[in-house]
């Protein structure tokens, strides 16, 4: 048995079990591929994992650090100043909870009963409007200034979870949103040691509406007894087929 990847998951974490909640990505699972999706959830039959972005990660936490820096400051972070916009780092109280993996902002969706939840990158604020952010990073020869690409439609939808959730926790959330986004420079002369990165403000104005919709849907999912379709660009399940044949 792999050490990395380990069939089927113990039953507390599966959908029924009382460590089970509705995640951002598990949303995301279930619009990409109902099959997928259920086989996770209900079976504790997860995809194989992808390789680890590490070096994602390290950027988030740097990026992180250096924003709570000013955040403990009160004071804006020479990237909100550079593009000319009021907000600053959000000094909430729970922000440290909401920012934990498997902790996250959580809310209980009544209507299905679903525990909903999602851990964000950052929380700025902007007069009484709290607005929502998340860091990228990636490499390329030119530097990413805007999201035009088809798969950036998970970054939009990702955002607009998490504005949906906060304002579930009673906040006042601005629907216009902000992505960190670095690109590293991979045609720099000489390596030094070091990536140099090129830092992008891009906003995004969200629209939740889809999101009560989608979570009815996804119990009705969780609740079949036969396993769901196959999505449309599901490249798990068409290998899956494929070895079948």
């Amino acid at each position: 048995m792999s050490q990395y990847y380990s069939v089927p998951r113990k039953a507390d974490w599966n959908y029924g079990g009382k460590l089970w909640r509705l995640s951002r990505s598990k949303i995301d699972l279930f619009l990409e591929c109902p099959r997928c999706f259920w086989l996770d959830n209900v079976k504790g039959i997860k995809r194989p994992p992808g390789f680890p972005f590490n070096i994602n990660s390290a950027v988030d936490t740097l990026l992180k650090t250096e924003f709570d820096v000013h955040r403990a400051k009160g004071e804006q972070h020479p990237l909100q100043k550079a593009y000319g916009i009021s907000a600053r780092p959000a000094a909430h109280e729970h922000i440290d909870v909401w920012r934990e993996n498997f902790k996250g902002v959580a809310t209980h969706h009544a209507p299905t009963g679903l525990v909903v939840s999602g851990a964000i990158d950052d929380l700025w604020i902007d007069d009484d409007a709290y607005i929502v952010v998340d860091y990228k990073a990636t490499a390329k020869s030119e530097p990413v200034t805007e999201l035009n690409e088809d798969w950036h439609i998970g970054y939009k939808r990702q955002m607009e979870i998490y504005q949906w959730l906060l304002r579930q926790n009673g906040l006042t959330v601005s629907d216009t949103g902000y992505f960190v986004y670095c690109t590293g420079r991979p045609n720099e002369p000489a390596f030094d040691g070091k990536v140099t990165f090129d830092v992008h403000l891009i906003p995004y104005t969200g629209n939740a509406d889809w999101v009560e919709g989608t979570l009815v849907d996804i119990k009705a999912c969780l609740d079949a007894s036969a396993i769901p379709n196959v999505g449309d660009h599901c490249d798990y399940c068409t290998y899956r087929a494929a070895v079948d044949e």
